[in-house]
């Protein structure tokens, strides 16, 4: 048994070895998760739509989307744990459903139409929304929560349709909560939520049985702790108008790379 183990365990420590990216390919990799999570840490989302063209470069298209989706997760659950009591538990309970629901349904059209023309509506709609809320009249009043159903589905369904819907939970959240630390710990409740839906659907398709995509993932978590770290410090020096101003900027940069993208 001895014998077997002394055997098994150089052939597995190699088989990781060599999963590992080229050290070039850490170093980009890594700068740009950097980067994408220290905006995740201000906005609450935007990892994939800021990393994802660097990320190509140094590893397969397909596997982008599902480790962004675990490292996701684990810096969405982060925040959570730290600061659970701060979110707001009735907003939640408004759009977890609506957010559910809305998975589903964006599953299902990912089957059926084109995601191309979605795509390149909801890009429009981002910037336009982004465009007036950083330029235009402020408003005078809160959002109706009645829009936490269409917020919520829409949410859902474009997260997991493109593995990009935390932008519009941030348009109603920025409308609805005044106090930066709920905002930000809603939204990394509602993020931890829809990835922890793809990554599901990930599991059950086989696609995590790729070990280079999860040494990878693995190896590429000091990137995304410190650009998380980063953020949240950013946030915390923070008044509520740079909060929103500030996501509202990451929603316009979101909604142009939409528009590039589904081009």
């Amino acid at each position: 048994m001895l014998s077997t183990l002394s055997t098994a365990l150089p052939d597995t420590l190699a088989t990781l070895t060599a999963a590992l990216p080229t050290p070039g390919h850490w170093l980009l990799m890594s700068a740009a998760l950097v980067v994408a999570y220290v905006i995740f840490g201000v906005a609450g989302f935007g990892t994939a739509l800021v990393a994802s063209p660097i990320l190509a470069y140094a590893m397969p298209v397909a596997q982008i989307v599902p480790m962004l989706a675990l490292l996701d997760f684990g810096a969405a659950s982060g925040n959570v744990v730290r600061n659970a009591r701060a979110a707001d538990t009735d907003e939640l309970k408004r759009l977890v459903p609506a957010l559910v629901l809305g998975s589903l349904i964006g599953g299902a059209l990912l089957l059926h139409l084109r995601p191309d023309v979605l795509l390149r509506a909801l890009a429009w709609f981002v910037c336009a929304y982004a465009v007036f809320a950083l330029i235009g009249p402020r408003a005078t009043s809160r959002l109706s929560q009645a829009w936490a159903v269409p917020f919520g589905a829409l949410g859902g369904m474009f997260g997991a349709m493109f593995g990009s819907g935390g932008f519009v939970f941030a348009i109603y959240l920025t409308s609805r909560l005044e106090r930066v630390e709920a905002m930000r710990v809603t939204q990394a409740t509602l993020i931890g939520l829809s990835t922890l839906v793809r990554a599901t659907l990930f599991l059950f398709a086989g696609v995590y049985a790729d070990v280079s995509m999860l040494v990878t993932a693995v190896s590429l978590i000091p990137a995304m702790m410190v650009g998380m770290w980063v953020g949240k410090h950013i946030t915390l020096r923070l008044s509520r108008q740079q909060f929103v101003r500030a996501v509202n900027v990451v929603v316009l940069a979101a909604g142009i790379a939409l528009l590039i993208r589904s081009h």
